[in-house]
C-alpha cells in the first residue's frame, strides 16, 4: 500500500489524539528515502498544515533536512506557521532567502511577521530584499514594534468602512473585494476619514440588517482598542476578561493599524502558559529541537544557581555538625522537614504565579492572599507536626525528638506559606518574572529555615 493511501481519516491515532499515527510517519519517511517524488508530493499536498508540521517535528534530523530540501515547495506555507518556534527558525534558516520570501508572501501579515522575526538579522535583510514593496513595508513596520507586543501580533488585513456607507454598499464591497479581504474576520470597523474608530459591527448583525440602513444608524458596538505597544500577555488578559473575538489595534494617535483575532490569542495564552511552566524548571520552550550544546548551556546557568543555594543549605547544616554526630537520628529525619516545606511552598507559589498571570492579584488583595497562605501553612503545619512528631518518637523511642521535629515542621510550613506567596508577588512588583526566579529563592528559604529550625531546636533541647 502506498503512503498516500495509508494516510486516511480512519487511520488517525485514536490513542494519542495525534492526527498522524507513527505508522503514517514511518511510511512517509520510507517514501522520502526511496526518492518517489510523485508520491511524496501527493502525500504532502494532502496533509493539513498542522499535520505537515507534526510530520516535520517528529522525523529525524537527517530525514527532516532531506524532506525540506527536496520537497519544501510542496508544503503548504502555513506549515511553517504551525511549527514550534525553534524548529521554525532552524527550518527556515536552512532555506534559500528567495524560498523563505515566497513562504512569507503567501501567509497573512501577522504570520509573516512571526516567521521572519525569529531569524538572524542579516538573513532578515536578505529576505526583505526579495519581498514585494507592499509586503516589505508591512513587515518592516511590524518589526519596528517591541517584541511580544500587539503590533507584532496584529494582522494588517482589516475590514474598515466609512460610517456614511449603507449596509447594502458594505455587503457589495465585501463581495467584490474577494481575496483582498482577510481570510477570517468577525467584525467590520466603522471609521472616520482620519481612520479613527467610531465603532464596530459584527458580521451577524450586518447580515440581519436591511440594505438601505446606514452604518451610522446601526447600534454600533464600542470597540475595545488595543495600543500597538501593549504587551501580548496584557492583550490576552483583555480578550479573556471581556470575551472578545477580535479587537482593533491603534497607534499613539488612535488611528487604526490592524486587528487581533481570537486565534492569535489562543496561541499567545498557550505560549505564555508553556513559558511559565518551563521557566519554573529552568528550561526553554525550544529545548526539544535546540542543539545539545545550546541546551546544555541554558540549563547549566540554572543548575549552577541551584548549586549555590544547595551549598548555602549545607553551610547551615555544618554549623550543627557536632549535634548530628551525637544524635545520628537527626541526619535521618532532617530531609523530611526541608522536603515538606519545599512542597508546601511550591503549592503556595504556584497559586500566586497563576494569579499574577491572570491579573487576579492587585494591591487591594495582596495581603489577603499572603495571609491566607500563612493560615493554610499554619493549619497543615500543625497537623503534620503531630504526625511527624508521633512517628519520630515511636521510631527512635525519644519523645523529645518528636517534639523537635514537630516544632520544626510547623515553623517551616508557616514560613513556606508566607514566602511561597510573598516571593512571586515581591518579584512581580520589582519588575522581575516571578515564574523564572521564585522557585530558586523559595527552595533556599525552606531548606535553610527547615534545617536551621530542626537542628537548632535539637541543639537546644536534645544535646546536654
Amino acid at each position: 500500500m502506498s503512503a498516500e493511501a495509508e494516510i486516511t481519516e480512519n487511520d488517525k491515532d485514536e490513542e494519542t489524539g495525534a492526527n498522524l499515527s507513527d505508522s503514517d510517519i514511518r511510511e512517509i519517511v520510507e517514501t522520502v528515502r526511496s526518492q518517489d517524488v510523485d508520491t511524496v508530493n501527493a502525500v504532502l499536498g494532502d496533509l493539513s498544515p498542522a499535520d505537515a508540521a507534526e510530520l516535520v517535528s517528529k522525523v529525524g534530523e537527517d530525514d527532516r533536512r532531506e524532506l525540506l530540501d527536496l520537497y519544501g515547495d510542496s508544503l503548504d506555507p502555513e506549515t511553517f506557521v504551525e511549527m514550534d518556534t525553534e524548529l521554525q527558525r532552524a527550518s527556515l534558516s536552512a532555506m534559500p532567502a528567495d524560498q523563505v520570501a515566497e513562504i512569507i508572501s503567501a501567509v497573512e501579515s501577522d504570520d509573516a511577521l512571526e516567521l521572519i522575526e525569529s531569524l538572524d538579522a542579516d538573513f532578515q535583510k536578505e529576505i526583505l530584499r526579495k519581498l514585494s514593496a507592499k509586503i516589505r513595508v508591512a513587515v518592516q513596520e511590524g518589526l519596528s514594534f517591541p517584541e511580544d507586543s500587539a503590533g507584532r501580533l496584529m494582522q494588517r488585513e482589516v475590514v474598515a468602512v466609512p460610517e456614511f456607507w449603507t449596509v447594502g454598499k458594505t455587503i457589495d464591497y465585501l463581495r467584490a473585494a474577494g481575496d483582498d479581504l482577510p481570510e477570517d474576520f468577525f467584525d467590520i470597523f466603522v471609521v472616520t476619514p482620519a481612520y479613527h474608530i467610531v465603532g464596530e459591527v459584527p458580521l451577524s448583525r450586518l447580515a440581519r440588517s436591511k440594505r438601505d440602513v446606514k452604518l451610522q444608524d446601526l447600534t454600533l458596538d464600542d470597540s475595545r482598542t488595543i495600543p500597538a505597544i501593549m504587551d501580548q500577555e496584557d492583550v490576552a488578559h483583555i480578550f479573556r476578561r471581556d470575551n472578545l473575538v477580535s479587537a482593533p489595534v491603534v497607534d499613539e494617535n488612535g488611528r487604526l493599524l490592524g486587528v487581533i483575532t481570537i486565534d492569535d490569542i489562543v496561541d499567545v495564552i498557550d505560549e505564555e502558559a508553556q513559558e511559565d511552566i518551563l521557566a519554573l524548571a529552568g528550561v526553554d520552550q525550544g529545548d526539544l529541537y535546540r542543539a545539545v550544546l545550546a541546551t546544555t548551556s541554558t540549563r547549566f546557568r540554572w543548575l549552577f544557581l541551584n548549586l549555590l543555594t544547595a551549598i548555602l543549605a549545607s553551610v547551615v547544616i555544618s554549623f550543627f555538625g557536632a549535634t548530628i554526630e551525637q544524635i545520628v537520628a537527626l541526619a535521618i529525619l532532617m530531609p523530611i522537614v526541608a522536603s515538606m516545606g519545599g512542597n508546601a511552598g511550591t503549592q503556595a507559589l504556584t497559586v500566586a504565579v497563576r494569579a499574577l498571570a491572570t491579573k487576579e492579584i492587585s494591591e487591594t488583595n495582596t495581603m489577603r492572599v499572603i495571609w491566607k497562605e500563612v493560615l493554610v501553612g499554619t493549619l497543615n503545619g500543625s497537623i503534620f507536626a503531630v504526625i511527624a512528631g508521633v512517628m519520630a518518637a515511636a521510631w527512635f523511642g525519644t519523645p523529645m525528638l518528636g517534639v523537635v521535629i514537630a516544632l520544626a515542621m510547623a515553623i517551616n510550613l508557616i514560613v513556606a506559606g508566607l514566602f511561597g506567596a510573598g516571593i512571586p508577588i515581591y518579584l512581580y512588583r520589582r519588575g522581575a518574572d516571578p515564574a523564572v526566579s521564585s522557585a530558586v529563592f523559595l527552595t533556599t528559604v525552606t531548606d535553610v529555615v527547615g534545617f536551621f529550625a530542626f537542628l537548632g531546636l535539637a541543639a537546644l533541647l536534645l544535646v546536654p
